[in-house]
C-alpha cells in the first residue's frame, strides 16, 4: 500500500505553561533517540480521544499530571515512510487542589522510559522558541504567547454534553423522565469520564430526567462528586421558562470551577445561546447552529476566560463520543 493511502498518524499533546516572576515559562521534553527538544505528545491508543491522550502522553514524559485549557494550532508534518503525522496540542497547566476529584479518576500512567525521554525543563517562551528542533513546533507557542498577552489563557471549561443514546419515546411506555439509556448509551456515558477528567471537570450539573442522571452517573462515582441535579435542565421545565436555563448556564459561566452540565437535544439552543452572548465573534460562528446540535454522548467544551466585564468564552471545541455501536 502507498504510503499516502495509508491513515495519518494521530497523536496528542500540550504546551505545559506557568508564570514565575512575571515570566511565561513553558515545559520542553528532551528525545535522547532525535537529539531534539520538543512538546510532551504521543500516539493515540485504539478508541482514545485527542484530548484524553494529551493529558496522558504529557503526564508520562513529564510527570506533570495536567488539565488541558485552550486548543492550539495543531501540527502536521510528513514522516520518513511518508505517512502524515497530525499532533493536536492544548495549552495545560499543572493540576491543583480544585482538580484533585479529576484526578482521582483518572487511571495511573507508566513513566516513559530513559531512552524515550531523558529529560524536560520548564524555559522562558523565548528560551522554548529557541531551543525547539521543529521549526513547525513554534505555531503553537506563538498563539500561546498571544493569547496570553490578551489574558485569555487562563481559562475553566464548561463542558456541555448531551446524554447518551436512550430508548426511543416509541417504544417507552413509561413517563418521558424515567425513559433510560440502552446499553450503547450505558457505555456512552463510561466513555466519556476520561474526557471530562482531561479537562479537570469538579462540578457535575445534570437535568434531574433519568437519561441525563444516569450519563453523568459514572464520571460522579470516579470522582466521588456529588451532582447538581435540577429540573431546570428538563425538556418540560424549558419549555416552560427557558430563561431559568439561561441564568444556570451564565451562573456557571461565572463559577471558577470546571463543570459538566448534561442537558437534552431541545435544551441545547437555549444553552448555546448563552454561551453565543458571552463569546467573541470568530468563538460564536464557530458553535454549532443545526439541530440536533450535539450527538448523544457528545460534549462541547466552551473555555471561559475572566474579564472586566464578565466571563468570556474565548475558544470551543466538541469531541464526539468514540463509542457508537
Amino acid at each position: 500500500m502507498r504510503a499516502a493511502a495509508l491513515p495519518a498518524v494521530r497523536s496528542a499533546g500540550a504546551l505545559v505553561w506557568r508564570v514565575r516572576a512575571g515570566r511565561l515559562q513553558v515545559a520542553l521534553v528532551h528525545r535522547p533517540r532525535y537529539q531534539d527538544w520538543s512538546w510532551p505528545k504521543g500516539k493515540l491508543d485504539p478508541g482514545e480521544l485527542f484530548p484524553v491522550a494529551a493529558v496522558r502522553e504529557t503526564e508520562e514524559e513529564t510527570g506533570l499530571p495536567v488539565a488541558l485549557g485552550v486548543p492550539l494550532p495543531s501540527v502536521e508534518y510528513t514522516l520518513g515512510d511518508g505517512r502524515r503525522k497530525v499532533v493536536r496540542y492544548w495549552a495545560a497547566q499543572v493540576a491543583g487542589r480544585h482538580d484533585a476529584a479529576a484526578l482521582a479518576a483518572r487511571p495511573p500512567v507508566t513513566p516513559a522510559g530513559a531512552g524515550e525521554i531523558d529529560r524536560w525543563e520548564w524555559c522562558d517562551v523565548a528560551e522554548a522558541a529557541s531551543r525547539l528542533t521543529r521549526k513547525a513546533d513554534r505555531r503553537p507557542l506563538d498563539v500561546l504567547v498571544e493569547t496570553y498577552a490578551k489574558d485569555r489563557l487562563d481559562t475553566r471549561a464548561v463542558v456541555v454534553a448531551r446524554h447518551g443514546q436512550a430508548r426511543k419515546r416509541s417504544l417507552w411506555g413509561g413517563d418521558d423522565g424515567d425513559r433510560p439509556l440502552t446499553g450503547l448509551g450505558l457505555r456512552q456515558a463510561t466513555a466519556m469520564v476520561p474526557v471530562l477528567t482531561a479537562f479537570g471537570v469538579g462540578r457535575v450539573v445534570t437535568s434531574g430526567w433519568e437519561r441525563c442522571a444516569a450519563t453523568v452517573a459514572p464520571y460522579a462515582a470516579a470522582t466521588g462528586l456529588e451532582p447538581d441535579v435540577t429540573d431546570v435542565l428538563t425538556e418540560a421545565e424549558h419549555d416552560e421558562s427557558p430563561a431559568r436555563v439561561a441564568a444556570l448556564v451564565r451562573g456557571c459561566l461565572d463559577d471558577r470551577r470546571d463543570a459538566v452540565l448534561c442537558t437534552h437535544r431541545p435544551v441545547l439552543p437555549t444553552v448555546l445561546d448563552v454561551l453565543s452572548a458571552h463569546s467573541r465573534r470568530a468563538v460564536a460562528d464557530a458553535l454549532p447552529t443545526r439541530n440536533p446540535y450535539l450527538q448523544p454522548g457528545e460534549v462541547l467544551v466552551a473555555h471561559a476566560a475572566v474579564t472586566r466585564r464578565g466571563p468570556r468564552v474565548v475558544a470551543v471545541e466538541t469531541h464526539r463520543s468514540p463509542v457508537t455501536d
